[in-house]
């Protein structure tokens, strides 16, 4: 028995639930109210148009079109951390991207080949948002430690050019700055883990759950999911870091400023 239906009027008095949080802005003349429904309006129309293409995916079972469809997400989210970080997109969109593919292959085929034993590895109905469970966390993670990492070169840049003076290589200079930004982009996830079951029930166990199957099924999904997404959240922060810092700093050894945008 799969997940029960909410339909077509359930999901409009689902809606009815916004009044609430609009009616709380309004009073407290916060002003959210237009990009609140702006945001809603968006979510709609974004989740219709992948849920009617996920189901045309899922029935034709295609491999080319799943590869495609992941690579459209992995864009989709190199974009995006770069957007947040304010960092230029033409610097860093490649090694971003090449990070991104690294961090979500390796812990995909782990799970869909190795756990979940799969005779059909590219099987969209698993791959698919196993990779988006894995390629959201990492998105997170990008932006706080490309962000962390970038801001504190630059706001440092006196102690960072000192090291170099005496004798650092740019590698040796900027390592006390990537730990900084590692720690940071890896410390929620690791939060997250240490609080798992207690705090909340995670996405994966409860739509395993909703599925139909039993919670220590559900456990094990939960288990094997919070591990491949801690590997490539750790990947894709490492590489994403160690990938850009030819494009980011000069010949000399100093940060170029051209890739901050206003």
């Amino acid at each position: 028995m799969g997940a029960l239906d909410i339909g077509t009027a359930g999901l409009a008095a689902a809606y009815l639930l916004l009044l609430v949080p609009l009616a709380a802005m309004l009073w407290l003349r916060v002003p959210l109210v237009g990009q609140t429904l702006t945001a809603v309006a968006r979510m709609t129309v974004q989740l219709l148009l992948v849920g009617f293409y996920l189901q045309f995916l899922f029935e034709l079972d295609d491999s080319r079109l799943t590869v495609l469809w992941l690579v459209v997400m992995i864009g989709a989210a190199d974009v995006s951390i770069l957007r947040s970080s304010r960092l230029c997109v033409r610097c860093f969109a490649g090694p971003l991207f090449l990070a991104l593919v690294a961090g979500t292959a390796l812990p995909l085929f782990f799970f869909v080949a190795l756990l979940l034993r799969l005779p059909h590895w590219m099987a969209p109905q698993y791959v698919v948002p196993i990779a988006g469970m894995i390629l959201g966390n990492c998105l997170r993670a990008d932006i706080v430690g490309i962000r962390t990492f970038y801001d504190s070169v630059r706001k440092s840049n006196r102690d960072y050019l000192r090291r170099l003076a005496c004798g650092a290589g740019r590698a040796e200079a900027v390592r006390p700055y990537l730990r900084d930004a590692v720690s940071a982009a890896l410390a929620p996830t690791v939060a997250t883990m240490a609080t798992i079951g207690l705090v909340s029930l995670p996405g994966m166990m409860t739509g395993v759950i909703l599925g139909g199957s039993s919670p220590l099924v559900a456990i094990q999904y939960q288990i094997a999911i919070m591990i491949a997404i801690f590997c490539g959240t750790a990947i894709t922060v490492v590489a994403v870091l160690l990938l850009t810092l030819r494009s980011a700093f000069t010949p000399y050894g100093t940060l170029d400023p051209s890739i901050f945008r206003p």
